[in-house]
């Protein structure tokens, strides 16, 4: 439910974060092995930028950059607006819908400790769904 506070969604989250000399395939395969769509880039703690599948669509592949000399510093978004781990879901969620975009990083007391994204907003559901897929996949293995 929308009702649901931030910080109770990324109460099991664990924060991957990168400095911004990290290159963007470094950064690209952390995203994928974590199975997330966005990190924080940090620097000295201090949150600086995000790093997302949309910038790596949009500002590496689409510009023929290369992903192995390309650091984070030249394709990230810079001071990405965040949100309050306090704040109700719905908050983000409007957030996100305003700004056309698809995370928010959430900050408490002014360090950043997780992220929000417009995938939370079904939570359990997708989960569930998730999981479901994974049986079916598996039984159609077993049956072939």
């Amino acid at each position: 439910m929308p009702n649901r506070t931030i910080r109770d969604i990324i109460s099991q989250q664990k924060v991957l974060s990168a400095p911004d000399t990290m290159t963007v395939r470094e950064a690209a395969i952390r995203m994928a092995e974590s199975k997330v769509g966005a990190m924080l880039i940090l620097e000295k703690g201090q949150l600086i930028g995000i790093f997302t599948e949309r910038d790596l669509l949009n500002r590496v592949i689409a510009k023929r950059l290369d992903p192995d000399t390309t650091t984070l510093s030249q394709v990230l978004t810079a001071d990405p607006r965040t949100i309050a781990a306090d704040k109700p879901l719905a908050h983000a969620l409007v957030m996100m819908e305003d700004g056309g975009y698809r995370h928010v990083p959430v900050m408490d007391n002014g360090a950043p400790v997780g992220m929000v994204s417009a995938r939370d907003a079904l939570g359990a559901e997708l989960i569930e769904f998730e999981n479901e897929l994974e049986r079916r996949e598996h039984l159609t293995e077993i049956m072939l």
